[in-house]
């Protein structure tokens, strides 16, 4: 493709959840021209941002469910982007509904289950109630590539997908809303360059960051925060890979980086930190 086309990055195949968030920024950010380009990964996604000509591409990728925390492989991604152009633009939260979905007559024929570990993890009481300790677990890379591939001509696989990935690829759903828990949902941010209009309301700070590896070197970060009065709300960490007991951290808080109380904190933390990264200020979902 050429430079100058403006292409969203995505996790396909279509009607994965990654499809579905996509869909919602196309429409809340009038999005509608760009090119919906599918990848394999979710580090095929973020290698589009580590080159990114094109200021007005954008990508998105899944970065926190409500059962399993943290998506290990976008956080890592995020924070290793070297331009620091590229940001986190905006947010959106999108309910996890998974099915069971298969051509098996009776549930006695299954004996292996497919799907994205995620959902996999997150249906995983239901799949031991249901079918025992001998079921065989195969990963995919997404729930929508696990349904896209059921083969009709082998009863003893069911796959866990969505409703909307089962009826787009005519797949037979035999049990719906099968989550463990019932009250899930998968936080998806759209990141890039590109500048969107500001809008009339609250916003969140993402920063990523490394600090000493000593006693105390965290909690120090904290009371910054806690001392210029702003609400953190979500904070995990990260092997830094350089060595044994050494994390980089990531922390979302309230407020823009152009508040005073931020930018006031934002600079006593740097003095506390060997590596520090602004990921993004952008409307909370």
């Amino acid at each position: 493709m050429l430079n100058n086309e403006k292409q969203i990055f995505f996790l396909g195949p279509k009607t994965s959840y990654t499809d579905v968030a996509k869909e919602v920024f196309k429409s809340k950010y009038n999005l509608e021209n760009y090119i919906d380009v599918e990848k394999p990964t979710i580090t095929s996604i973020a290698s589009e941002l580590y080159n990114l000509n094109n200021r007005e591409s954008v990508a998105i990728l899944p970065i926190e469910n409500s059962i399993e925390g943290i998506v290990k492989e976008s956080i890592d991604n995020i924070s290793r982007i070297p331009d620091k152009e590229v940001k986190i633009l905006a947010e959106c939260i999108i309910p996890i509904n998974h099915c069971l979905i298969t051509y098996a007559k009776d549930l006695s024929e299954i004996k292996t289950i497919i799907s994205h570990p995620q959902a996999i993890s997150q249906c995983f009481d239901y799949i031991y109630k249901t079918f025992g300790e001998n079921v065989v677990y195969q990963s995919e890379s997404s729930t929508a590539n696990a349904v896209m591939k059921l083969d009709k001509n082998d009863k003893t696989v069911a796959v866990i997908g969505s409703r909307y990935s089962a009826e787009f690829y005519n797949k037979p759903i035999v049990e719906e809303n099968i989550n463990d828990e019932k009250f899930n949902q998968t936080r998806f941010l759209m990141v890039g360059k590109l500048q969107l209009p500001k809008q009339e309301t609250d916003y969140k700070t993402s920063i990523t960051f490394a600090t000493e590896n000593k006693s105390g070197a965290l909690c120090e970060i904290l009371q910054i925060l806690q001392n210029h009065e702003i609400n953190m709300s979500y904070i995990s960490s990260r092997p830094s890979k350089k060595g044994l007991g050494e994390y980089i951290f990531y922390i979302d808080f309230d407020g823009k980086v152009t508040d005073l109380k931020v930018s006031k904190a934002m600079f006593e933390v740097l003095q506390h930190t060997s590596m520090f990264k602004h990921l993004g200020t952008y409307p909370k979902a």
